[in-house]
């Protein structure tokens, strides 16, 4: 059982790792690949809604996709499109990233490398992923607009999609310790984390939610 602090923690801090931008025009827009077809279909219909003329998915093979995706994310993300009535010609696919990081370089050199002038992105993720996505990208990719998009819904909501909340609540504390320790690491900006959401942090660690924590360096 998840105890209402926790929960509310949580929420606070799914909230956090939004970055409620609004959906505008940007010149292409790039689906992170992921477990999470969602982030394919959220994106065909940005793209439908027209708020982009170009899609590009980004993504291989992680532990966690390699048995529902053996093809590759991006290229999962490419079918799901062209069954949504996208033109094959409109969805570029980037298949070797990694990593937040490469999907960002690796998509930015493959629109160069194919002639497209981008001035802004409209960038799509997994809700919990928008701003450590956003953070990546502005480091890696400083002269374009970010614009962050994902699937609208409530961390109950999502919670119910994934069937595990201790799952979704140790990958928030994950993602948000990425986003304090990465920039010093060089892989994306700085973004200040307001002191409510790391007490919520510290607490749901004490809580024992560090699965997707990683090693940090000794001091």
């Amino acid at each position: 059982m998840i105890s209402e602090q926790a929960w509310a923690d949580a929420e606070l801090i799914w909230d956090f790792h939004q970055m409620h931008h609004e959906p505008r025009p940007c010149s292409v827009a790039v689906g992170l690949g992921s477990h999470d077809l969602g982030v394919a279909d959220t994106t065909v219909d940005l793209y439908q809604r027209g708020m982009a003329p170009l899609i590009v998915f980004t993504g291989a093979t992680s532990p966690t996709t390699r048995a529902r995706m053996p093809r590759g994310e991006a290229v999962h993300y490419r079918e799901r499109a062209l069954e949504l009535g996208v033109p094959p010609e409109d969805v570029l696919v980037e298949p070797n990233a990694r990593n937040t990081g490469e999907n960002i370089r690796l998509t930015r050199a493959l629109l160069k490398d194919a002639g497209r002038p981008i001035k802004s992105v409209l960038l799509i993720s997994k809700p919990y992923e928008e701003r450590r996505a956003y953070a990546t990208a502005r480091k890696l990719w400083p002269e374009v607009e970010v614009i962050s998009a994902s699937t609208p819904m409530t961390f109950t909501e999502y919670v119910d999609s994934i069937g595990d909340p201790k799952l979704v609540i140790d990958m928030l504390v994950g993602a948000l310790q990425r986003l304090q320790l990465y920039p010093d690491q060089g892989f994306m900006v700085h973004m200040p984390v307001p002191v409510p959401v790391l007490a919520a942090y510290q607490r749901l660690c004490n809580y024992g939610f560090t699965s997707r924590l990683v090693a940090t360096p000794a001091t």
